[in-house]
């Protein structure tokens, strides 16, 4: 019989078979080739964010653009030292507020543009990839 503070214990027997030869994981006589796959991947990988990230700088690029309008002639006024009428300086100030994002819009999407050239090598290899071969 049992009491209440003892602790009754089972053990088990596992029988592990040893490996057939089919089932025997081959070595690989190089590591690189393993390695160039997983590479592969990760630098496509990188490659599609640099895409994704380009896109958006366009993106954002375009949409301060549209916002700016035409404020080339209202900052060149200025550079020139030539008087404002009142609404024009209001223009002026959003206009170099703007000219500043733009610039760091501009900055962004060039940063973005150098970064994902690599895709270049990557689409060729896909477009000009044979499965017969």
């Amino acid at each position: 019989m049992v009491s209440k503070n003892e602790v009754k214990s089972e053990t088990s027997t596992i029988v592990v078979s040893p490996l057939s030869d089919a089932a025997e994981p081959k070595l690989v006589d190089d590591a690189e080739d393993v390695a160039r796959p997983v590479e592969n991947v990760l630098d496509s990988d990188d490659i599609l964010n640099s895409l994704k990230t380009l896109l958006n700088t366009i993106e954002k690029l375009q949409k301060v653009r549209l916002e700016a309008g035409d404020i080339k002639p209202l900052i060149e006024q200025m550079l020139d030292g030539k008087p404002f009428r009142s609404e024009e300086l209001e223009k002026a100030k959003i206009g170099a507020s703007t000219l500043n994002r733009l610039v760091r819009a501009y900055s962004d999407h060039q940063a973005a543009l150098l970064k994902a050239q690599s895709a270049r090598t990557l689409l060729s290899q896909v477009l000009s990839f044979n499965p017969a071969n």
